[in-house]
């Protein structure tokens, strides 16, 4: 007779965090105020305000915004700001910066909300394959938040996992 297999990854105390299933759903938008420039390349206060107020915000309505400027322009703060709030009333979320940084910042958020306390002593997991686009920080700081709690920490599948950290006794 041959003996049974037994599935020990199944069958371990090991914790697996998987951010993927924590992805914030939702529309992620690019909004380059370059059109909204000059000659794409000087801000005019009075023709910048003009292009704000025209502009549709509802269409931004519950998405993730990343406000840019992809022209070579030099851009006064306040201009970043005046464009955030007419987005406050109809997105999730407002940044300035790329979808990379836009999805960095969502994700330190939740990491930064999450309950971490059931992984108190325990050996965890930090899931590494992902289809969604999980930012390389997010990995970092669940890291990071997890290292005084957990008893060890590794990165990958439960079946291949890399060891990163272990308490010394």
């Amino acid at each position: 007779m041959a003996d049974d297999i037994v599935n020990r990854v199944a069958n371990s105390s090991l914790e697996t965090i998987d951010l993927e299933a924590i992805y914030p759903e939702g529309n992620r938008v690019v909004l380059d105020i370059a059109p909204w420039l000059y000659e794409g390349l000087i801000l005019r206060e009075k023709e910048f305000r003009a292009k704000v107020a025209a502009h549709n915000w509802q269409q931004y309505k519950d998405s993730f915004v990343a406000i840019q400027c992809s022209a070579d322009a030099i851009i006064p703060g306040w201009a970043f700001l005046l464009v955030s709030l007419q987005l406050a009333e109809s997105a999730s979320k407002t940044v300035i910066g790329t979808l990379d940084h836009l999805e960095t910042i969502l994700y330190a958020e939740i990491i930064e909300a999450m309950d971490l306390s059931t992984y108190k002593n325990k050996a965890v997991i930090i899931k590494g394959c992902a289809n969604k686009p999980v930012p390389e920080n997010a990995y970092i700081l669940l890291a990071q938040r997890l290292h005084p709690l957990a008893k060890s920490i590794m990165y990958g599948e439960a079946c291949s996992a890399v060891p990163l950290f272990k308490k010394k006794r």
